[in-house]
């Protein structure tokens, strides 16, 4: 009586553990999804960091060229050149 008493109760404390490795397991593929997703994210802010760095080093690059200084003027100042129109498209 005694061993068939150990046995059950081995059965419950293995049933027990296999519970909580499933558990476990659950829980930390739900952590892996997020920390994907916001690797996914970082990841994108580098590119766009590293696609923001190239643009500016190309600018410091030709910061002599009248080019570039006539697009800065343009896009940062809203300069144009004499006699120049300017057309907005409103549709949008």
């Amino acid at each position: 009586m005694k061993l068939k008493r150990t046995g059950t109760i081995m059965k419950i404390v293995i049933l027990a553990i296999i519970v909580y490795a499933v558990v476990t397991l659950v829980s930390l593929r739900g952590s892996i999804a997020e920390a994907e997703t916001d690797q996914a994210a970082l990841q994108a802010q580098v590119d766009a960091a590293l696609q923001e760095n190239a643009e500016l080093e190309y600018d410091i690059e030709h910061a002599d060229d009248p080019e570039v200084i006539a697009g800065v003027a343009r896009s940062k100042l809203g300069l144009v050149l004499p006699g120049e129109k300017i057309y907005y498209d409103v549709s949008e």
